[in-house]
């Protein structure tokens, strides 16, 4: 039922654009006790059929601009290969190290670049 539950949230999360994985990650390796590799590796598969129906639906609202998201597609392609290779070659606890310290980079940059909505 957990397993369920976090699939839901993390399904949401993604589907809004906020980064499911920097939820699901985590909570695979405390709750389940996957090691960091796994944890990203399963983040990132259960990921794509939600990326392509969140994609589908903010295409047909009019919010992809189609030029842009190509070029972006390919070279993030391109970056997803090398970073998974280079991740082969870190240990999992480096690894861990770096998903955390991406996680409070990004956190700081949310809390302190965030845009007055008026």
């Amino acid at each position: 039922m957990a397993l369920v539950l976090l699939g839901l949230v993390c399904g949401v999360i993604s589907g809004l654009a906020l980064g499911g994985g920097t939820l699901l990650v985590p909570a695979l390796i405390i709750t389940m006790g996957f090691s960091q590799h796994m944890a990203q590796g399963i983040s990132l598969a259960s990921f794509l059929p939600t990326s392509l129906v969140a994609v589908i639906t903010h295409y047909r609202h009019g919010n992809v601009d189609t030029r842009l998201a190509f070029s972006l597609a390919v070279t993030s392609v391109i970056g997803a290969v090398g970073g998974s290779y280079l991740a082969h070659y870190i240990s999992a606890q480096h690894l861990r190290q770096v998903f955390g310290f991406f996680l409070i980079i990004m956190g700081l940059y949310e809390i302190f670049n965030r845009k007055k909505v008026h």
